[in-house]
């Protein structure tokens, strides 16, 4: 190791207390962290693209250092899809510092993954205060049946006003006014149900009405309107 001659010429001075690094909650412990290796949880963090267009939220289960879930789900941008599709291949199997410092080929999934590594170093973890973490499968858990990213798009302008497209029931079909043309209600599909149940044999229209119901007082509507179309 080379000193600078001002260093050499100094004289020593003996250091004091040395606690180390602060703890940090990790699956219901409190641990100094010292090694990559040391670090352990769940997590999620979002990203965004430098210019904004679409937008990445990254879940991670990370177990003694190293990645052993990843649930990317992007929105925004097509690009992003396939660029998902690479990183959910890249993450798994590195360490978080490995995967800080790998080109997750989409700017956001890259942001996502810096902001991860930040939140899990300092233990802010969904699995911070679970004994023992979650187990390897629970970033499944954030899409629920069908396995399908909770989505809502959702449009309106000043002059023809709002239209729902996709809320978390499901694709919304249709919208049901009140008298003043109000949204009271819709009708929705629940794309992933119907398609588990089209991959199971059942006749089309039938998974698809047995996959659609209604929020609200939709019952109650004057009118109804197709939001794509109308």
């Amino acid at each position: 190791m080379e000193y600078s001659h001002e260093v050499k010429e100094m004289c020593c001075v003996t250091k004091g207390p040395d606690h180390g690094p602060s703890p940090i909650p990790q699956e219901g412990q409190w641990n100094q962290v010292r090694q990559i290796s040391e670090i352990n949880g769940l997590s999620h963090a979002v990203g965004w693209c430098a210019p904004h267009q679409g937008a990445c939220k990254l879940t991670l289960n990370v177990k003694g250092g190293i990645i052993e879930e990843a649930l990317v789900e992007t929105v925004g941008c097509t690009g992003m899809t396939h660029s998902a599709a690479m990183a959910a291949e890249i993450l798994p199997g590195k360490t978080i510092l490995e995967a800080l410092n790998t080109d997750l080929v989409c700017d956001a999934i890259n942001v996502a993954m810096r902001e991860f590594f930040k939140q899990i170093s300092y233990g802010r973890t969904q699995s911070a205060f679970s004994e023992g973490g979650l187990p390897i499968g629970a970033g499944l858990e954030d899409l629920g049946k069908g396995l399908r990213t909770v989505t809502g798009t959702t449009y309106g302008t000043r002059l023809k006003g709002p239209r729902y497209l996709e809320l978390a029931e499901g694709y919304i079909m249709e919208l049901g006014l009140d008298a003043n043309d109000e949204i009271i209600g819709y009708k929705f599909l629940r794309i992933g149900p119907m398609l588990d149940a089209i991959k199971k044999g059942v006749d089309p229209a039938e998974a698809m009405a047995k996959a659609t119901g209604t929020y609200g007082r939709f019952a109650e509507a004057v009118k109804t309107i197709d939001p794509r179309k109308e």
